[in-house]
C-alpha cells in the first residue's frame, strides 16, 4: 500500500469513527455496550475499511436531479440558472468524496435547459439554444468543464417525443398542411391523422381549415414528432450529437413509451436504433429512460437502455413502505428479483432507483417522523445500480399537488437560507405553513441534520464499490430484520437493515451468514458486536464483512 492510500485509509477510518460516535452518543447501542466498546469493535475491523473512496470510473454513480429554474438564482431575477448551479457546485461535490459538508454526488441531471415558452421547458422551441432565463451556451460549457474536473457526469433532459407548438418545425408543418404543400420538407414532420384515422386512447388537436389532427398526448402545445419520417430521426440524432460533442455525458429521455404510444414494440425498436447510433458516437454514454409504467413494460426497454424503477418510488413504493415498518423481506426480495431480471435481459443493465422526482409529490411529505426518511434513504442508496436524489430531498423539502392541478407544487424553490432569491415556479400554490422550517445553511451547521446524514450515507456508498456493482442475495431474519449478501470481484459484504418502528433491536449470530466484522453503522441507533453476536438498533443499517 502506498503513502497516499495509507493516508486516505486513516482519513476514512477517522470519519467513520466520528459518525459512529455521533450515532452512539445520541442513541446508545442495543446491547448496552459503551461508546468506547463500540469504537474498539470498529478499530478491530479497520482492515475491512476501504483504502480509498475514489469511485470506479464507470457509470455506477449517484446522481442528483436539478430542476434548473428552482435550484439557485445567480442574477437575482428569481429564476434558477446554470450560473447558480456553478456557484453551488461545492455543495454538490467539492472534489472530496469524504467531505461531510458536501453531498459528493457523482452525476447531475438537468431538467430541460433549451428555449421554451414554459417554466418547465418540456416543450422545446429551439433545441440548439439555451433558454435565456437559464443563461448562455458558454455557461453550459463552463458547467460541463467543472463537472469533468471533479469526475462528475452531466446528463441533459432531452425531450424528443414532442416539441413546442412554437417550434419553427411545427410552424412549417402546420403551414404545409393548411396549404396542402406535400413538397414542403416539414409536411410529415409531426404525427397526424384524418378524422377517420383517429385512434381511441390518444389525444389530437385539429389544424383549422383542413382534415388534419396532430397527435398531442400531453398538451395541445406539445405536438408529437413523426418518427416514421427518417428526416425527423436524423434531426433529433443531430441534436444529441451536438451536445455530446459539447461534452455532456448522456441524456435522460422523457416519455420513452410515447414515441409510438400504445405500440411498445415499435417504440422499443426506435430506441434500440437511436441508442445504437449514440453508442457509436460515445460508447460509455450514460442514458436513462422514463417509462412510467409497470415492471413488465419497463423490462421491454432494457435491451435498449436503462430505465427508472418506478416501483421503488413514491409514498407507497417498496422503499418508503419498508422505511415505515412494513415487512423488510418484501423490499429485499424485490431488490434481488428486480436486479436478476435486469441482468438476465441485459448483462450491462443498472437499476435506477429514486424516491421522488419532479412529476411526483415530494417524498419528504410521506413520512411522519424523520427517522423514516433516513431509513428510506438507507434502503435505496445502499442498493445496486445508479440511484437518483431529487434536489432538496436531502434536506426534507415537501411539496405536493394536493387539490391543485399543477406540478409546480412539486418543483418548489431550494431552501438555501442565504441571500439566494430563487422563487417558487409560476403557478405554485403550496402553503408555506406546510414547508419545513430549516434550510441548507441550518442543516450544514447541525451535525445531526438530515443533510449531514445524506453526506455520511453517500460517503459510505462511495467507499464500497460492491454496493453499486455487486450481485445481491436477499437475507430474511424476520418481519423487520433483513438485508443482502453482496458479492463483487471475489469479495463479500453484508448489508443489513432493522426497519422496526417500535424501537425493537434485533440480534444475529454472525456465523449464520459468514460475517465477522462491523464496517459501517448508519441510522438513528447503533450496533454492537459481542461474542460473535450482532445487535442492531431500530431504523438503522449496518455493513459487515
Amino acid at each position: 500500500m502506498n503513502e497516499r492510500d495509507e493516508k486516505m485509509k486513516k482519513i476514512i477510518t477517522y470519519i467513520l469513527l466520528a459518525a459512529m460516535l455521533f450515532s452512539l452518543a445520541a442513541c446508545g447501542s442495543a446491547d448496552g455496550e459503551t461508546p468506547e466498546e463500540n469504537i474498539e469493535n470498529i478499530e478491530n475491523a479497520e482492515e475491512a475499511v476501504p483504502a480509498t473512496a475514489d469511485p470506479v470510473d464507470d457509470n455506477y454513480r449517484t446522481f442528483y436531479q436539478i430542476f434548473v429554474g428552482s435550484f439557485s438564482d445567480s442574477n437575482n431575477d428569481g429564476i434558477g440558472d446554470l450560473r447558480g448551479i456553478i456557484n453551488r457546485f461545492d455543495y454538490l461535490n467539492d472534489g472530496n468524496l469524504l467531505s461531510e459538508t458536501s453531498l459528493g454526488v457523482q452525476g447531475i441531471w438537468l431538467s430541460p435547459i433549451f428555449s421554451s415558452p414554459s417554466y418547465h421547458k418540456y416543450d422545446v422551441s429551439d433545441y440548439y439554444e439555451v433558454d435565456w432565463r437559464f443563461g448562455l451556451e458558454s455557461d453550459l460549457k463552463e458547467l460541463i468543464e467543472l463537472c469533468h474536473e471533479r469526475n462528475v457526469k452531466i446528463i441533459l433532459d432531452l425531450v424528443i417525443n414532442h416539441s413546442s407548438s412554437r417550434h419553427p418545425w411545427f410552424q412549417a408543418f402546420k403551414e404545409a398542411r393548411m396549404n396542402g404543400d406535400t413538397e414542403n420538407p416539414y409536411y410529415d414532420f409531426y404525427s397526424c391523422v384524418t378524422t377517420a384515422e383517429k385512434v381511441g386512447g390518444r389525444t389530437y388537436q385539429k389544424i383549422a381549415g383542413v382534415d388534419c389532427w396532430y397527435e398531442c398526448n400531453f398538451s395541445g402545445e406539445m405536438p408529437e414528432l413523426n418518427y416514421d419520417n427518417p428526416e425527423v430521426f436524423a434531426a433529433m440524432l443531430d441534436v444529441a450529437k451536438y451536445y455530446l460533442d459539447m461534452g455532456v455525458d448522456g441524456f435522460r429521455f422523457d416519455a420513452v413509451k410515447y414515441i409510438y404510444f400504445g405500440d411498445t414494440q415499435r417504440s422499443v425498436e426506435f430506441w434500440e436504433k437511436y441508442m445504437a447510433e449514440l453508442r457509436a458516437i460515445k460508447p460509455d454514454i450514460y442514458c436513462v429512460g422514463e417509462c412510467w409504467s409497470g415492471e413488465a413494460e419497463i423490462m421491454e426497454y432494457i435491451p435498449a437502455m436503462d430505465c427508472f424503477n418506478f416501483a421503488m418510488s413514491q409514498a407507497e413504493g417498496v422503499a418508503a413502505s419498508a422505511a415505515k415498518g412494513f415487512a423488510i423481506n418484501k423490499f429485499t426480495n424485490y431488490v434481488e428479483s428486480y436486479q436478476n431480471k435486469l441482468l438476465e435481459i441485459n448483462p450491462n443493465a443498472m437499476a435506477m432507483s429514486f424516491l421522488s422526482n419532479h412529476d411526483m409529490d415530494r417524498i419528504g411529505g410521506a413520512f411522519i417522523v424523520d427517522s423514516n426518511m433516513r431509513m428510506a434513504a438507507n434502503l435505496y442508496l445502499l442498493s445496486p445500480g445508479s440511484p437518483f436524489i431529487y434536489y432538496g430531498e436531502e434536506i426534507g423539502i415537501r411539496g405536493s399537488r394536493g387539490g391543485e392541478a399543477t406540478d409546480a407544487n412539486r418543483r418548489l424553490a431550494m431552501l438555501w437560507g442565504d441571500d439566494d432569491l430563487v422563487r417558487d415556479p409560476v403557478g405554485s400554490t403550496y402553503s408555506k405553513d406546510k414547508q419545513i422550517s430549516t434550510t441548507v445553511a441550518d442543516q450544514l451547521s447541525d451535525e445531526g441534520s438530515l443533510l449531514r446524514y445524506y453526506c455520511r450515507l453517500l460517503t459510505i456508498r462511495h467507499s464500497y464499490p460492491a454496493i453499486a456493482r455487486g450481485s445481491y442475495d436477499a437475507l430474511d431474519f424476520g418481519k423487520n430484520f433483513g438485508g443482502f449478501k453482496v458479492e463483487y470481484e471475489g469479495e463479500t459484504i453484508f448489508i443489513l437493515h432493522n426497519n422496526s418502528t417500535n424501537f425493537e433491536a434485533f440480534t444475529l449470530e454472525l456465523s449464520e451468514i459468514g460475517a465477522g466484522e462491523i464496517c459501517e453503522v448508519i441510522g438513528v441507533g447503533g450496533a454492537g458486536l459481542e461474542g460473535g453476536v450482532l445487535t442492531l438498533d431500530a431504523q438503522t443499517s449496518v455493513i459487515l464483512k
